[in-house]
This record gives C-alpha cells, structure tokens and sequence, in this order.
C-alpha cells in the first residue's frame, strides 16, 4: 500500500486501520498490517504509534439507527437480499475493527505472540468478508451505506474494553458465534431463491468463522487456566455481567463444539423466549 511505510508496529498500524474512515484503505491497512506481522517485519508495539480511538473511522453513511430500527424485507425478493447483505456487510465491518482491537487495545497483555497470530489472521479475513460482500452488493445495483444499520456491536467492545477476557467472552463467543446458528439457514435461503453466488460467499464466511470463534475459545480458555478459573461458569458470570439479555436458540451446537464452544457455557444463559 501506497501508506504502508506510516506502519510502525502491529499495535501502529492496527490503531490507524481502525481509525480510517476509508473503508478501502481501512481493510487494505488490516491485511497489509496482518502481512507484515506474519512476516515478522513488525516489533508488537513502537513509542510512534497513535492513540487508540474510542469509535473506528467509519464514512458518512451508512446512517447509524437503534438495532429495532433496521427493517427485516423478505429473502425472495431481490431488494430484500441486498437488505440482507448490506446488514452482513455492517457485521463484517465492524468485526474487522473488533479484531484489530483486540490486538492494539491488550497489545501490553502478558500473552504469547500467537495470541496476536490469531487475531490478525481473523482481522485479515474478515476484511476479507467485507470487500466480497460488498463487491457482490455492487453486482447486485447497491453499496454499502445505502441502507442505516445498527450500533450494537461496537457498544459490545466499548462495554468489555478494560477486560480481555470478558471481550473474548462477548465478542467472539457470543457474537461470532452467533453467526454459525443463524448461517446455514441464510445459506439454504439464497440456494433457494437462486442467488448461488451470495450462497457461495456465505459459505466462505462461515468456514472462516468456525476458525475465529476457535479463536476466541483457545484464549479465553488460556486465559482461565492461568487464574486457576473454570471456563463455562466463567464465560457465564461475565456474560451476565457485560452482555444484555439473554441468548437465543437456536444454536448450532455442532459448530460451536467443534470450535471449541460447548453447551456447558451457553445453555443456562439461553431464553426460555421463542422469540
């Protein structure tokens, strides 16, 4: 990248891709930092690096509205696919800046470099995500911005940012996890409808984050084990601490135990809603 030389270290240039506003250069700035860290061409911390902004950089648009505000448009209807996309696409784009983070927010942690290793290659390929979801909504006559979205997400990192291991908790384990519930169905949708393309994108997605909840479930785990804690009444006493409401089923209980998430953790804190 034309800037890549303002790279100073890991923690450097995860702090600048979060604070672009550029969503070109955001994404470029996280793969290209992930690179060099893998590389090893980059210490983990430098005196040079920037400040650490409380919100990313984010455009104009989209316009950013209450989670019950986004309007939910059938699947069957070309308009209401791009509505899909466009929410998955705001998912992704935060789950890039949720990534680099976790990496320049606890860069100071007492955790082995892998830690890191792990967390740029989950910012690498959400960034990955986003400009392929984004890419296809532009085949499809739309853009991202085009439609308001939500804030819940980043409210989630801001409410966890002085604890690493209530953010694993939140973040990649509720969250992230999330995503391999609700999936597969969205995958069945768009076959479906005859939207093949979109399903082969959400294919990639999902294998991708059975790793990064893998991810967050190994740390947390470490985490745990150094302080002599039991992981799942752990997991659940500070999701019921940092995380509002309660969780919904249906999980995916398959893919979360492969990932390294069992019933243990989650299944107490479940809704008896059906809703």
């Amino acid at each position: 990248m034309s800037d890549s030389w303002q790279i100073t270290s890991l923690r450097g240039g995860a702090t600048a891709a979060i604070a672009s506003p550029d969503l070109d250069r955001k994404t470029g700035l996280a793969q290209e930092t992930a690179t060099r860290w893998f590389e090893r061409r980059l210490s983990l911390r430098s005196p040079l690096d920037p400040p650490l902004a409380d919100r990313p950089g984010r455009p104009a648009k989209p316009e950013l509205v209450p989670p019950k505000a986004v309007t939910k448009r059938s699947l069957h209807t070309a308009q209401g696919r791009i509505a899909l996309l466009h929410s998955i696409a705001h998912i992704e784009l935060n789950a890039v800046d949720l990534a680099l983070d976790i990496v320049a927010r606890f860069a100071t942690e007492p955790v082995p470099l892998s830690f890191f290793d792990g967390w740029m290659t989950v910012a690498f390929e959400e960034a990955k995500h986003f400009r392929m979801i984004r890419a296809r909504l532009r085949e499809m006559g739309a853009d991202y911005g085009d439609m308001p979205a939500h804030d819940g997400l980043w409210q989630a990192a801001h409410s966890t940012r002085n604890d690493l291991t209530a953010r694993l908790a939140v973040v990649p384990l509720i969250l992230e996890a999330r995503g391999l519930d609700v999936t597969p169905s969205l995958q069945a949708k768009m076959r479906e409808t005859g939207d093949l393309e979109t399903a082969a994108i959400l294919d990639v997605i999902y294998n991708d984050e059975k790793g990064h909840v893998a991810v967050g479930a190994k740390w947390f785990r470490f985490l745990c084990a150094r302080e002599r804690k039991d992981p799942a009444a752990t997991f659940q006493q500070l999701v019921r601490a940092n995380f509002r409401g309660a969780l919904k089923a249906p999980f995916n209980d398959i893919a979360r135990a492969e990932a390294g998430l069992t019933p243990s953790f989650y299944r107490s804190l479940t809704s008896t809603s059906s809703a």
